[in-house]
């Protein structure tokens, strides 16, 4: 007797078998990383692969430790048919709202990876609850996508590495926060750091009042 739910975690793919059914297979994903930091920017991915892609241990990125992130992501350019990151700086979070900076920064790499694709995508497939607004593509929300979608879970990441390695310059320039540690996200350390420092200009003044 099958079983309805497997034991074993099915990787990503979900999605994409699903739309290839319905004949869609020029697929662009999209994901995010930062969007909850209260330090540095947004980062977001747009990654379009080949159909039938299988990278052994892609995953949502937030299932991954950063080794299994940093020895995936090289894979994934590897193989990506067009591969953009686009951010939205800490600035752009204080005057457009978090959200409005996510789909600026979604937008800007769509935008990338679109132009280096010969045939635009058929379809964007975007993480979250959320329809990217001010964009002209066709597109679909898919909540948990980076679990159920190979190509956001290559999307999360790109932006989730790109974004780490940019926390990692950031503590170079503005030691004493230990960005590189928390990535700026908004840990005990990092909260008291700001008392005692004050915010530095990648710092989000709206989510550190």
């Amino acid at each position: 007797m099958s079983l309805l739910f497997p034991q074993h975690r099915v990787p990503p793919g979900e999605i994409e078998r699903h739309l290839a059914r319905q004949g869609t297979l020029r697929l662009l994903g999209v994901d995010e990383a930062g969007r909850g930091a209260l330090c540095g920017p947004v980062v977001a991915a747009a990654v379009a692969l080949p159909p039938g892609t299988d990278i052994p241990g892609l995953d949502d990125s937030k299932k991954l430790s950063a080794a299994q992130r940093e020895a995936l992501a090289p894979q994934i350019r590897a193989v990506a048919l067009a591969l953009a990151v686009g951010e939205a700086s800490a600035e752009e979070v204080d005057r457009l709202n978090v959200v409005g900076a996510t789909f600026l920064a979604m937008r800007r790499a769509i935008e990338q990876a679109v132009a280096a694709l010969e045939v635009p995508p058929a379809l964007v497939i975007v993480d979250g609850p959320l329809a990217i607004t001010g964009l002209a593509l066709p597109q679909k929300p898919v909540v948990k996508g980076d679990s159920r979608s190979t190509h956001i879970a290559a999307a999360s990441i790109i932006a989730k590495t790109v974004r780490d390695a940019r926390m990692d310059d950031l503590d170079r320039v503005f030691p004493g926060y230990g960005l590189a540690t928390h990535k700026g996200y908004g840990t005990a350390r990092h909260k008291a750091a700001i008392q005692q420092l004050g915010l530095s200009p990648e710092h989000r003044k709206t989510f550190c009042d």
